[in-house]
């Protein structure tokens, strides 16, 4: 039986959370969780992700690797370190940080999100901690974490204040946040929504809201005023004739992602 066939009678469950600011917004999880099925399809409307995840995946590594003075070409070079992936989606960057060693939580506001990656983690028999949750929810459990991970996540958030407030206080003092996100440019425009939602189809249409893009500035900043210092600014630059997604720190127009750290 296929993981779709499975899931196919699930229903999308609703977050009880009356707590002010609450940073869900109910068209955005209803959104992703009509693709849900798709996750771990190469080929299907989460395409763009898998191409982009080597990319995210050695960023993350690496800057964890330096920072706790690890091997990255030995096994397990994440052993031992806490990392939270809010987002986690069907699990895309979950599992990889969990082969890399981490002891990984992965959370989602979809039900129907989480309940796919549950399954594609017991198919891989990988043991994982996926929970239907929030942030501003796994706050008030005391939780904190050496690294959380906040990839293609605000742009689709309420509330991005009350949002980074809560990824922050998830990150242990002396612990990093990564995060990514879309530029707020025309070539961002061009590039992320009219060519790949309506030209070339990459993604859904409807996918982003420009508005929503944030300029590495305005994330930055953000980031401070909630405890954060940013450590490293990277682009994320597709070259279309070898189909593949590289690392260009001098290229922040449409895609990109950071590390911000809280110091002790």
């Amino acid at each position: 039986m296929t993981m779709a066939k499975k899931i196919e009678t699930t229903q999308e469950l609703p977050l009880q959370d009356d707590a002010a600011g609450i940073t869900v917004d109910p068209q955005e999880i209803s959104k992703f969780a009509a693709m849900a099925e798709e996750w771990w399809d190469p080929l299907g409307k989460f395409k763009p992700l898998h191409q982009l995840n080597p990319v995210r995946i050695c960023y993350i590594r690496d800057h964890l690797a330096k920072r706790h003075n690890r091997d990255i070409t030995r096994n397990l070079p994440l052993e031992g370190l806490t990392i939270l992936d809010i987002g986690c989606g069907g699990g895309l960057l979950s599992e990889p940080l969990t082969r890399l060693g981490a002891q990984v939580t992965s959370i989602d506001a979809s039900h129907r999100n989480i309940e796919i990656a549950r399954l594609h983690a017991e198919e891989t028999g990988l043991v994982m901690d996926y929970r239907h949750m929030t942030a501003e929810d796994l706050v008030e459990t005391g939780a904190r974490f050496d690294a959380v991970i906040n990839m293609e996540v605000i742009e689709h958030v309420a509330d991005v204040e009350a949002y980074s407030s809560s990824c922050a206080a998830l990150v242990k003092p002396g612990g990093v946040m990564f995060g990514s996100t879309l530029n707020r440019t025309t070539k961002s425009y061009l590039l992320a929504i009219v060519g790949a939602e309506y030209l070339l189809r990459w993604v859904p249409r409807g996918t982003h809201e420009w508005n929503k893009f944030l300029r590495p500035s305005e994330f930055v900043d953000l980031l401070r005023r909630n405890g954060l210092v940013t450590q490293d600014i990277m682009g994320m630059v597709y070259n279309p004739l070898r189909d593949k997604w590289f690392q260009d720190a001098k290229d922040l127009d449409v895609n990109y992602m950071l590390v911000a750290e809280k110091p002790l």
